[in-house]
């Protein structure tokens, strides 16, 4: 059982409370916030690593993604060999209407060619225009962070040890060639006057 005016007590209890605590509202206007490294803000393209393989397209959960390419035929490298025909980007458009912001695209590339960016300030009045084509969408790539530094204890990467056994063969290799050739004996000119 409570007795009459208990409730007035517990607020201002709350205010008394709060009343010495510091402020902890961000002036965001005026000052940036600090964003953690790993921010899902908008999603940058890297054209150059873009073969048109379509998964992005094909796994997104929202169908935001839109592509458009053309076949180009390449001549051959060397005389005698074959044409080859390669995919051109024509058209790279997320639509951030839609995008729910998953990362499956990203996870999903092959060639490494989409990308976190921490830009968040892309608001538009008309909600059309969140399509946003593949000149935003590389623009977006210079605000990318670097990727975070490698554990020092971690072990190094199949491939790059796999390099490494192998420079190593090969210097041994060539250590034991050139230690071979000189231990051959070297042949000298006759001096006059010797065997007669």
């Amino acid at each position: 059982m409570s007795f009459p005016g208990s409730g007035l007590a517990k607020g201002l209890a709350v205010t008394l409370r709060t009343m010495t605590k510091r402020s902890v509202t961000a002036q965001y206007p005026d000052v940036q916030p600090d964003l953690p490294p790993r921010t899902r803000g908008v999603i940058g393209l890297f054209e150059e690593n873009c073969t048109v393989c379509m998964l992005c397209a094909r796994e997104c959960p929202d169908w935001c993604i839109y592509i458009d390419s053309h076949k180009e035929t390449v001549p051959p490298a060397a005389p005698g060999g074959r044409e080859r025909s390669r995919n051109v980007l024509d058209r790279f458009a997320i639509d951030f209407a839609l995008c729910m912001y998953c990362g499956i695209c990203i996870e999903v590339c092959p060639f490494d060619a989409l990308f976190w960016s921490p830009e968040f300030e892309y608001a538009e009045t008309d909600i059309r225009e969140l399509t946003h084509e593949r000149d935003k969408l590389r623009e977006w790539m210079w605000t990318v962070p670097e990727p975070p530094a490698l554990d020092p204890a971690a072990e190094d990467p199949k491939e790059l040890t796999a390099a490494r056994k192998a420079a190593d063969k090969l210097a041994a290799q060539q250590a034991a060639e050139a230690e071979a050739r000189e231990e051959e004996p070297q042949d000298r000119p006759d001096t006059p006057g010797e065997g007669t």
